[in-house]
């Protein structure tokens, strides 16, 4: 697979991690703003929704260039491809979504919302990485 051309698979690994840890500590820090506001549910549903977009844009934008070595230009199909990303990452935001709030409905605390956040997200990646493979940057593969 191109992604893997000129890059070990250690070192695929360590990036695809690295960057996922960057849009993490970006998710939840923008939960963390959001949060601010208040904390019922009206405000953990907020704090959810603009976490996971600013998650979401940083993580495509490394995924994009430093992952698939992805070349797409132009508007339109740019437009196309974030919006195949965003979809494949429907999936994977229902598991974190679910895991995180699983943890803060049961413990109640910002520590156990933050650790189920964690966990949801790094099964997330990990299915993330396959989807995207196959479906959204399978043009930037040989």
């Amino acid at each position: 697979m191109r992604s893997t051309i000129g890059m070990s698979r250690t070192t695929l690994v360590v990036r695809y991690t690295a960057f996922a840890i960057v849009a993490v500590i970006v998710n939840l820090a923008v939960q963390r703003l959001v949060l601010i506001g208040g904390g019922n549910a009206l405000w953990f549903t907020l704090a959810l929704g603009a976490g996971t977009l600013a998650g979401l844009m940083v993580k495509y934008v490394l995924d994009k260039r430093w992952i698939f070595f992805d070349r797409t230009a132009g508007a339109a199909a740019q437009g196309k491809q974030f919006g195949l990303y965003s979809l494949m990452g429907v999936v994977t935001t229902v598991i974190f979504w679910a895991t995180e709030t699983a943890f803060w409905l049961i413990w109640g605390t910002e520590f156990a919302r933050e650790t189920g956040a964690i966990i949801g997200l790094t099964i997330g990646y990990v299915t993330k990485y396959q989807l995207d493979r196959r479906f959204v940057f399978r043009e930037a593969t040989p």
